[in-house]
């Protein structure tokens, strides 16, 4: 038992290893919300799994360790084959809307990604089925290796890249098969010893096939059409690949003003994730004409550096150095620089290496490699600028294509937090791109009204400046209300610059629109109903959902609303946007796939003669079921959630997954000796009392270091994660004995569902707040707890 455990262990790690890479390879590759599709569609492979097992329940029999050793060897080179497929055969989600073929080419990336997770879940549901009576230690085998494979990924990646990383799962699951096939027949010895004996060679060689190849819509691929470009520095971390490119025809200044005649100097762009371009100014080695630096002085970051002459400034985000370099020239007395990814700092030091230019490098700068939201939460102190620079790439909105993007930096909370670090007359600056319909300006907008307003700003709007470019907005809040001369002085900086008044004060309809005009002043007249009109009223009657979001919603970039349905479906095709504009529709339709799969995955078995037991089906499909719901629906909501208490959504994921893995393992072991389903009860509070618990500790602790907030993460974890391992096993002791499909077809039903509550968890959190979510699951948990003493042999467990 102790060899299939450690050959379990390790199908398990290289399973979660795999999962884990394929988040990372397709936010680079693609972007995020195609990564999660795809990874929800391809986890349909384990239910798939108990299918085909629940369906021929007699699959092993006195043969089981050559069963299993061969599908471990499937499932080790079936992994590079899927990578290799979608990496090689590409699917292009933006002419899906006329291109019939890419609806197939689809359909064949989820099949060959849901290839080694069905061998991956064949195996270990042979294992629960051949031995039901041991299920609690060969599950909790299964579930500590998983959170050892969390571990992985993270620490391979910055010196092996995706390829070389991709290799080593491989071998993890080679290693696998040799550990559960102790006495191949002759030619598995030579199929395998060949297939180790290559991967070794690849992860030596790493050719330049399998370098992951991006979608040919990213800023990087875009940028390197330009004739000469070339990437002069590429690195991957834990959480990122960052690459600098380097090209005579590159030019990039955001919000650039028409006043500026010059040319702008030489540069490099920065991307991180193959995206989310950034300029780096500068001639290495050489000095510019200092004409060409003019054009720093007319830029609209400029102007709060201009009202506070000398200032002592904190900048959140400063990527490539830009607003760096705004305030270096303009004058600033200091500066505090918190970048959370430290290749971006290196990369602009590589390029930048000799220059003078290099923002990171000067002596008035102070860089903290950090995340904002932990370091605002752990310093004491105070500025006279802060400024939040433009890091996030431009984005339609009209369809919600990027509704599942987190950012824990514009939020209520954030706002708040910083705005506390603000001396009196200070003030705080948020850079965001001009959206029409005016969207994400004005949500912007409400995140500083309501921040003021819970920081006690009696009169918000007394206090508020937004000035727009033709493809920017720059919203300034300060500490207590504007003077005359100060508001003055903003007027006389549009006027120069050629700017769009937005919102004053005592701003007039006739001092809006002037220079770069629309056929209304849509934007002056949303922020005269933000501030001045019924802002509830406001917020329904919106065309987008422009409510600020919390820490609780932290979807700064959701802005669909179902009153939208009739333009997204008229203009279905007509855009350039992924999935030909269908947006939040490809979330609705990967649940209604996700239910029809898992429904047809649980319904085979018994329609088809699976030898399922007729005896209480109902009570086996509701307890696994809600067991496949529950811990998807506690376990999402904890990565998101905890991404702003670590920085990273790696880290989250690993912490996240690690803890609850780890101690639902241990659960699992020690589940014949803890009451059962009164476990299941304490469980559900537990997720119940959640939020708010987790909401009190992260404020507590957000300040720490990274290191110690982990292991306080692990901590909060545990006792959730240990209740979380106790339900499955112990429903699976008490199915032994009954038809032997009825185990394999739990299994199904635990896998299937699983499929449909990671996207249902994702669609509840972005509409209403992951609270929501946490307690569905311990909804769920509580209809476990009440099925689980119907199950038929409950008392033999």
């Amino acid at each position: 038992m102790r060899r299939l455990g450690a050959g379990l262990a390790g199908i398990a790690l290289a399973t979660l290893a795999f999962e884990a890479l394929l988040l990372r390879v397709f936010s680079l590759a693609q972007w995020y919300h195609f990564a999660f599709m795809v990874v929800s569609i391809a986890l349909l492979g384990y239910g798939a799994s108990g299918t085909l097992l629940a369906l021929r329940p007699g699959t092993g029999g006195e043969r089981l360790d050559r069963w299993l050793g061969r599908l471990a060897w499937a499932f080790a080179l079936s992994m590079l084959g899927a990578y290799l497929f979608v990496n090689l055969v590409p699917f292009d989600s933006y002419t899906i809307a006329w291109d019939r073929r890419q609806a197939f080419l689809l359909a064949a990336h989820y099949l060959a990604l849901a290839t080694p997770f069905l061998a991956s879940g064949l195996a270990v549901g042979l294992l629960l089925a051949r031995y039901p009576a041991q299920a609690g230690r060969l599950y909790g085998a299964n579930l500590v290796g998983s959170a050892l494979g969390c571990l992985l990924v993270p620490l391979l990646l910055p010196h092996l890249g995706a390829p070389g990383t991709l290799i080593a799962i491989c071998l993890v699951g080679w290693c696998a098969a040799a550990v559960l096939a102790p006495r191949p027949a002759p030619w598995e010895v030579l199929a395998w010893a060949a297939s180790g004996l290559g991967l070794l060679a690849l992860l030596l060689a790493q050719p330049a096939w399998l370098e992951v190849r991006l979608s040919p819509y990213k800023g990087l691929s875009q940028a390197l059409l330009h004739p000469e470009a070339r990437v002069v520095y590429s690195r991957w971390n834990a959480y990122s690949r960052v690459d600098v490119v380097a090209g005579s025809g590159l030019r990039s200044a955001p919000g650039l003003s028409a006043a500026f005649r010059g040319v702008p100097p030489a540069q490099w762009s920065l991307f991180v994730d193959g995206d989310a371009r950034s300029p780096v100014l500068g001639e290495a080695g050489e000095r510019e004409d200092p004409a060409a630096w003019e054009v720093l002085h007319h830029l609209p970051t400029a102007l709060p550096f201009r009202l506070r002459p000398g200032a002592q400034a904190l900048i959140l985000e400063p990527r490539g150095g830009l607003d760096l370099l705004v305030a270096l020239e303009e004058g600033a007395g200091g500066l505090v620089a918190v970048e959370g990814n430290p290749l971006v700092v290196e990369a602009v030091g590589h390029v930048l290496a000799g220059s003078p230019r290099n923002p990171y490098a000067d002596s008035r700068v102070r860089v903290v490699l950090r995340e904002g939201r932990p370091f605002l939460q752990g310093t004491a102190e105070t500025y006279d600028v802060i400024l939040f620079s433009l890091a996030d790439p431009f984005r339609p909105l009209t369809s919600g294509a990027y509704s599942l993007s987190e950012n824990y930096l514009y939020t209520v909370e954030a706002m708040q937090a910083a705005y506390a670090h603000l001396r009196p007359g200070g003030l705080l600056v948020l850079h965001r791109w001009l959206q029409w319909p005016p969207s994400e300006s004005v949500r912007a907008g409400a995140l500083l009204v309501e921040a003021l307003e819970r920081a006690g700003e009696p009169a918000p709007a007394q206090c508020l400046a937004v000035l727009r470019t033709w493809s920017t907005a720059l919203l300034m809040a300060r500490r207590g209300p504007w003077t005359a001369e100060e508001l003055a002085a903003v007027r006389r900086y549009a006027q120069e610059e050629q700017y769009d008044l937005v919102y004053l004060p005592d701003v007039t309809p006739d001092e809006v629109n002037r220079y770069s005009q629309y056929e209304r002043p849509a934007h002056y007249e949303a922020f005269q109903a933000l501030l001045h009109g019924d802002r509830a009223a406001f917020y329904r009657e919106a065309t987008f959902d422009v409510r600020p979001p919390t820490d609780d919603r932290p979807f700064f970039f959701h802005f669909f609303r179902w009153r939208q349905t009739p333009e997204v479906l008229r203009n279905l095709g007509r855009t350039w946007q992924p999935f030909g504009g269908s947006g939040y529709f490809v979330l609705v339709a990967v649940l209604i796939l996700a239910v029809l799969a898992a429904g047809v995955a649980i319904l085979l078995p018994v329609a088809a003669g699976g030898r399922v037991a007729r005896q209480g089906r109902g009570a086996v499909s509701l307890y696994f079921g809600a067991l496949g719901l529950g811990y998807l629906l506690l376990e999402v909501p904890l990565i998101q959630r905890f991404i702003l208490f670590l920085d990273q959504p790696i880290y989250a994921f690993v912490v996240v997954l690690f803890s609850l893995l780890l101690f639902s393992g241990l659960g699992s072991m020690a589940s014949a000796r803890l009451p059962w389903p009164g476990s299941l009860w304490v469980l559900a509070a537990g997720a119940l009392a959640a939020p708010p618990a987790l909401g009190a500790a992260f404020g507590a602790t957000l300040g720490w270091p990274l290191a110690a907030r982990a292991l306080a993460g692990c901590l909060m974890l545990a006792p959730l994660g240990f209740l979380m391992g106790v339900p499955f096993p112990r429903g699976i002791a008490a199915l032994e004995g009954q038809a032997p499909g009825t185990i394999p077809w739990a299994w199904a039903i635990n896998g299937s569902v699983s499929v449909v509550a990671s996207v249902l968890a994702s669609m509840i959190a972005v509409s209403w707040g992951f609270r929501w979510v946490l307690w569905a699951g311990a909804a769920c948990y509580a209809l476990a707890g009440a099925v689980g003493p119907h199950l038929k042999g409950h008392g033999r467990a």
